[in-house]
């Protein structure tokens, strides 16, 4: 595939009221009527971006958390695709979001994340969920798969097969973090340096001279110092 785009969820319920997760199972929390604006605006990007190449046989395949904001999100962006543009859907579990519990108490999950700073981002785990490091387990599944898919090239028909095709993935903040961490193979120190994107902020990893996937293709090193990549990594990326 020609590039692998991530993009988190648009604002959700949560992101503009820690209650909610009190109320609602975090898998259930939904996008805000501006999250569904961001989402949609989102779409007509990708599609701008994937066109900018001028082949005419490009297409998509997303790759979807099966929590409800991120299968809102997916759905708003596919408003930008008709449907023999779109090569697939597959919902995939292992890029939910971290798990920090179930119903949370919102004055202890304070606590908790305070806590966190004090214990190292990666690897501190919630109680009744998952650390980073958990979430990096199942990432490394996941990334296995997806490699499969593209040596099989799942993604087409063999008889259609072509570059052009481009991958999404609608995923979470950390998730998403932690699948460039595993891409990539930064350390716990890297990944501790890290910003989430924003609401349907995307990261691009696309196909350099050398065929291999760079973020140096799409981004500038400005953009990638303000994500909390440092010097050494974003060189790494134009080698």
């Amino acid at each position: 595939p020609r590039r692998i785009i991530l993009v988190r969820h648009g604002q959700s319920e949560g992101n503009i009221d820690e209650g909610a997760y009190t109320r609602i199972p975090d898998s259930k929390i939904s996008l805000t009527e501006a999250g569904w604006r961001q989402a949609i605006e989102c779409g007509k990007r990708i599609r701008t971006l994937v066109e900018s190449d001028g082949a005419p046989d490009w297409k998509v395949y997303f790759y979807v958390s099966p929590y409800r904001r991120s299968l809102q999100t997916l759905k708003a962006i596919g408003m930008a695709f008709e449907r023999e543009r779109i090569a697939g859907v597959r919902e995939e579990p292992r890029l939910r979001e971290q798990d920090f519990g179930n119903f949370q108490d919102q004055e202890r999950m304070r606590v908790e994340k305070e806590i966190r700073l004090r214990y190292g981002r990666f690897f501190y785990r919630f109680p009744n969920g998952e650390s980073a490091a958990d979430v990096y387990d199942r990432i490394t599944g996941f990334r296995e798969t997806l490699r499969a898919d593209i040596d099989i090239g799942r993604f087409q028909r063999p008889e259609d097969r072509s570059k052009n095709v481009n991958l999404v993935l609608v995923s979470h903040g950390l998730t998403l973090r932690v699948f460039l961490m595993r891409w990539y193979k930064w350390t716990v120190e890297q990944f501790e340096g890290l910003w989430n994107f924003g609401n349907t902020g995307t990261m691009v990893m696309e196909t350099g001279p050398g065929g291999r996937y760079s973020l140096l293709v799409h981004h500038t090193r400005e953009e990638l110092k303000a994500f909390g990549m440092t010097e050494c990594m974003i060189d790494d990326q134009e080698w």
